[in-house]
């Protein structure tokens, strides 16, 4: 019934398998993938012919985790999985970004890649492994398609590379790499790095790159044995539009690109595209040797070469810069006064005001994941607003891009920061691009690290970001620093670097191309730390440190351990206490089950008074210490005397003075304020007190010579 087939090899140490012919059988491509435990399944679908006047790619992949993979039932009023999670939608773009460049040019079939994470044994994430399903599915799908692609997970523990670091080793690793590439060549690269140096990180990027040959091998094998038949496809040859096309409208293009104002520049564009429509498109009554989308494609091919070759042959970009002149950049920092920390900052025509806000554990994040619930005390939010481009667009939703750019600029932030222990703030940035021309992610790490100082966060160090392109023509190629928005559009890569003056936060690269080699990567990590460096003196001007505390209107927080047997004491019996605590100082308390006790308030006073109620409750008395008590009981052996927060001890009737004493109440009464010296403990462990040897007046120790 069945017509099954399975490769299985060693991965690492861990039992990886392909197999097909089983499950979704109806699809161009479905592979179910094993890594350990793990279990996904992936199946791509794509259309035996594009729509009428389709003039892009519409490539779509969802990736979606069930909760019954970890046997859980999922949240909420409905019971079942809803919109994609953040970590989802980046899992999407991870599988996305290096499939993308290797379907042909001109091929504008609908393509859907569905991956389904089935099962997940803890130990092995399932992200690679729906990128190799993804891989094996669409290589032995027939569409045309130019892979397979491996990809691997790379970390580093005691200076050692580590293969698909295991869940459960992560917090060891310093660096968090995924890369993809096919059997010569780098694709894409996302990571998450602790200050480490260029060769380093390349080093990574090549042991990863070297160990998912593997996994290639083992996807060409399953698809010896069980691929479709290739589907025809040869791309539409506009070389005789184009040349047609270049003697229109060469020398308007060139021209247009030499305007180093990105509007001006535009509007330059629109005139050569209006004299293009003019010379090739019908007259009324005419018959259409070329199609509007033939016409556009055309012009694109066309622009893009002018472009290219003249970067190359005169090492001079678009706006005059040679290829490595960062643009002009200006940074301010405190342009919202009254929020925790603000700052705008400015490179060319791209711009980031970003703001940050200090919060308290309430203010955490929870996150519900295959994994379990974990809470997250930093956030970093991007939006990419259309009037940053100068144009009209729908707002009120969150962009995939827009997830994907904030969790890059997340990743080069978060090494940088403080622990939780040093400086217990939830952490919360926005950042509002309002101007965009190039690399505007790039732009959000440093206005971030600009405005965390500002808002008087410990950062480790400045962070700053810089974008790198890429045009590879032939043998020739020329990488460019600081990237514009047409650089990225019309050249063969997006290479982001993040760091401090010490060494790599996060590294992303994207390529358009089948590929990178070595070379080029070194020559552009290189490139980029000298753009890096620049970005950090330019960014010093406004702020190069923290400021020494956080701002009036930031939220003080003190944080304090109590033993964790007293934690039950401090709640109160239905939360009593706790709740009394709050009501009474105006201060925010909130207890951790290890014991940690973080009070919060913008009112200093309202801090000490709660710190010193919860201190009442959790320490205890010393013995030899004098304290100042008041008298709650009085018996015929002696008195009871609340000296120590809710604590109570006796003064014995021998104890209250020097003299022999007939009855308490000739001493002390309920309601008086003494001073008593804690004795110590009795057999029993009740408190022993002695008002005799304490002067009733002053507190202090009566001298027994005297």
């Amino acid at each position: 019934m069945f017509n099954h087939h399975k490769v299985e090899l060693d991965w690492g140490g861990v039992p990886l398998t392909l197999e097909t012919g089983k499950i979704a059988r109806q699809a161009d491509g479905a592979v179910l993938a094993k890594l350990g435990e793990t279990v996904v399944l992936a199946t791509v679908v794509s259309a035996k012919s594009a729509k009428p006047g389709q003039d892009f790619f519409p490539l779509t992949v969802n990736y979606q985790e069930k909760a019954y993979a970890a046997g859980k039932i999922p949240g909420g009023f409905f019971k079942r999985e809803a919109r994609p999670s953040e970590a989802e939608t980046l899992i999407c773009r991870l599988i996305d970004r290096p499939i993308r460049p290797l379907f042909p040019a001109g091929y504008k079939n609908e393509t859907q890649v569905i991956v389904t994470v089935l099962q997940h044994d803890m130990e092995n994430e399932p992200d690679i492994l729906a990128l190799i399903a993804t891989s094996a599915a669409l290589t032995i799908s027939g569409i045309p398609f130019m892979g397979p692609i491996g990809a691997a997970r790379v970390g580093l523990i005691d200076g050692e590379y580590v293969l698909n670091t295991p869940i459960d080793q992560r917090d060891d690793s310093i660096l968090d790499l995924v890369m993809a590439g096919t059997n010569d060549a780098v694709l894409m690269v996302e990571s998450e790095a602790q200050e480490l140096s260029e060769e380093i990180m390349l080093g990574a990027v090549m042991f990863g790159h070297e160990q998912s040959q593997k996994v290639i091998d083992a996807i060409i094998k399953l698809a010896e044995q069980a691929a479709k038949e290739p589907r025809e496809f040869i791309a539409e040859d506009l070389s005789k539009l184009e040349k047609a096309m270049g003697k229109v409208v060469s020398k308007d293009i060139a021209k247009a690109y030499k305007i180093t104002a990105k509007e001006a520049r535009y509007d330059a564009l629109d005139e050569a595209k209006a004299k293009v429509k003019a010379a090739f498109e019908p007259k009324e009554g005419e018959e259409a040797e070329w199609g509007a989308e033939q016409i556009g494609t055309a012009f694109k091919t066309l622009q893009a070469g002018i472009v290219r070759t003249s970067i190359i042959k005169t090492g001079k970009r678009i706006d005059g810069r040679d290829l490595t002149t960062v643009r002009p950049i200006v940074s301010e920092v405190g342009m919202l006064p009254r929020t925790h920390g603000s700052a705008l900052f400015t490179r060319g025509e791209t711009q980031a005001l970003v703001v940050a806000t200090l919060g308290t554990g309430d203010d955490e994040q929870f996150i519900d994941s295959l994994e379990g619930t974990t809470k997250q005390n930093f956030m970093l939010h991007y939006n990419f607003p259309p009037y940053s481009v100068g144009e009209a667009g729908r707002t009120g939703f969150t962009s995939r891009r827009e997830i994907g750019h904030g969790k890059l600029a997340w990743r080069a932030i978060n090494p940088m920061r403080p622990n939780a222990e040093e400086f217990p703030y939830t952490v919360r940035i926005v950042s509002e691009i309002t101007e965009s021309n190039g690399s505007s992610s790039m732009a959000t790490v440093c206005g971030a690290s600009l405005a965390l100082m500002d808002a008087g966060v410990p950062m480790k160090g400045p962070v700053a970001g810089i974008a790198m392109g890429l045009i590879l023509e032939g043998k020739d190629y020329a990488v460019l620093s600081d990237i514009l928005g047409d650089e990225d559009h019309l050249g063969d890569m997006d290479f982001k670097v993040a760091g401090s003056k010490d060494g790599i936060t996060s590294l992303q690269m994207d390529i358009k191309i089948a590929g990178i080699t070595k070379d080029i990567m070194e020559t552009a990590l290189a490139q980029a730390k000298e753009g890096r460096d620049h970005i950090l003196g330019e960014m010093a001007q406004a702020l190069d440190s923290a400021r020494d505390e956080v701002g009036e209107f930031a939220p003080r927080i003190e944080t304090i351990k109590i033993p964790t047997d007293k934690i039950r004491e401090v709640i109160g019996t239905g939360g009593k206490v706790i709740r009394e605590i709050v009501e009474k100082t105006g201060a925010k308390v909130n207890i951790e089950d290890d014991g940690t006790v973080k009070i919060s308030s913008s009112d200093g006073k309202a801090i000490e008074a709660a710190l010193k109620w919860i201190k009442s409750i959790t320490d205890e008395p010393e013995a030899g210490v004098i304290y100042q008590g008041t008298v709650v009981k009085t018996a015929d052996f002696g008195a009871f005397v609340n000296f120590f927060g809710p604590k109570d001890g006796l003064v014995h009737i021998s104890q209250l003075a020097n003299e022999r004493v007939g009855k308490t109440t000739d001493v002390v009464k309920e309601g008086d304020k003494v001073w008593v010296k804690l004795l110590g403990f009795d057999d029993r462990g009740k408190v022993r007190l002695s008002m005799k040897i304490v002067d009733q007046e002053t507190g202090k120790e009566i001298n027994k010579e005297d």
